[in-house]
């Protein structure tokens, strides 16, 4: 099997997305519910699907260009989100430690 760096990189990439789905749900059960615990289990879901994305990244070349180009947004538009809901979370984290 021919391996180059795009193999190598996705091969690391899916195996940090799995130890960040596996450090999400082993933090679940430290995580007060309300407002933090529900913004938490949106981020496990974000980091789930995430997680799968990243799995079918070795068949990317099977797929044809406007497939591909959806992917490609869609995993920028989850990945904004993800990002605007991790800084809220982090915001409301320090707030109410702050009060």
């Amino acid at each position: 099997m021919d391996f180059d760096i795009n193999t190598i990189l996705n091969a690391v990439a899916i195996l940090i997305m799995f130890y960040c789905l596996y450090l999400v749900l082993s933090l679940k059960s430290s995580i007060p519910g309300g407002m933090i615990g529900k913004r938490w289990n949106f981020l496990t879901l974000l980091v789930a699907l995430f997680s799968i994305g990243y799995l079918t990244t070795p068949f990317f070349g099977r797929l044809p260009a406007e497939i591909l180009r959806l992917v490609d947004s869609l995993i920028f538009i989850f990945g904004a989100v993800y990002v605007a809901v991790t800084i809220r979370l982090i915001f409301n984290i320090i707030r109410e430690l702050s009060e």
